[in-house]
């Protein structure tokens, strides 16, 4: 187990909650006085009102959530968005709403889910030739029959 720092920007702000024992997202709330209407075919920026300090190797992955996807063609445009170990600014959330339908964040609504994940730091070393593989450098859909 890590510790993530938290900062509630907004004193109204709820915490990041996971919904069941083994859930490996952390739900994110909308964190806003009126609500919002996301349009048909609009993009917004909601915010949390949490900021957050990771440890050095680590980053959260902004995902959209499954229930708001199917039920209502919510989605994160930029999924997984990243926020980086180095980042101390409020999370705001990318919402599109892909539906035929106007779509209503109340104040508090559950908008996201956040996962936090281990990183590596890489050092690239420059070749002439890759190993070979049975793919090879077969692209999108080389593997399907």
């Amino acid at each position: 187990m890590i510790e993530v720092k938290i900062h509630k920007i907004d004193k109204s702000a709820k915490l990041p909650h996971r919904m069941s024992t083994h859930a490996a997202g952390y739900d994110l709330y909308s964190c806003h006085q009126q609500n919002i209407i996301l349009k048909k075919g609009e993009v917004k920026l909601i915010p949390t009102g949490i900021a957050i300090s990771l440890p050095s190797g680590y980053e959260a992955q902004i995902r959209p959530r499954s229930g708001l996807a199917i039920k209502h063609g919510i989605g994160v445009l930029n999924a997984p968005g990243t926020i980086d170990a180095d980042y101390r600014g409020e999370i705001k959330i990318i919402l599109f709403n892909f539906s035929k339908e106007d779509f209503i964040i109340t104040p508090g609504k559950r908008v996201a889910q956040m996962v936090i994940a281990k990183h590596e730091i890489v050092d690239f070393a420059v070749t002439e030739k890759l190993d070979k593989t049975t793919r090879g450098s077969g692209g999108f859909g080389h593997t399907s029959h």
